[in-house]
């Protein structure tokens, strides 16, 4: 298990950007599954919705991406380079994600070529798919 520091030696983001809690399962280059417990007082809140809280979708897809960066960059040849975003497709909205939720972040990493890969990521709570897409990355 990798918590936020650990996390945080394979990714560049940080607070309030940092959308990985911690990390459960990782296949360098091949797979990673993480967690984002969604808490009331996430800055985003405030503003989306106030009387009806939802994680912002955005977010949900940028935390399966950061997911999904930690398998590619926990790689030996990627360490200390950055993940960039390709392309988002087939992304499908099928849950909405309200405090009090644990986020579960499954990213495949299921193509790569040179410096561009693609994954195959799945958001999901309680077993439910809240979020699923298809991430085009770049590493950098």
């Amino acid at each position: 298990m990798l918590g936020i520091k650990e996390i945080q030696e394979i990714l560049p983001h940080r607070h309030p950007f940092l959308l990985v809690d911690c990390i459960e399962e990782l296949e360098p280059g091949v797979r990673a599954v993480g967690y984002k417990s969604v808490t009331y007082n996430e800055p985003y809140f405030a503003g989306h919705f106030p009387q009806e809280p939802v994680m912002p979708g955005v977010l949900i897809v940028e935390a399966l991406a950061q997911a999904g960066a930690v398998a590619i960059l926990a790689c030996e040849e990627n360490k200390g380079k950055i993940a960039y975003f390709g392309a988002i497709n087939h992304a499908k909205f099928k849950k909405k994600v309200v405090p009090g939720d644990r986020l579960r972040l499954e990213c495949e990493i299921i193509k790569q070529k040179g410096p561009v890969g693609v994954g195959k990521a799945t958001a999901t709570v309680d077993g439910k798919v809240a979020v699923s897409a298809e991430l085009t990355f770049m590493i950098g």
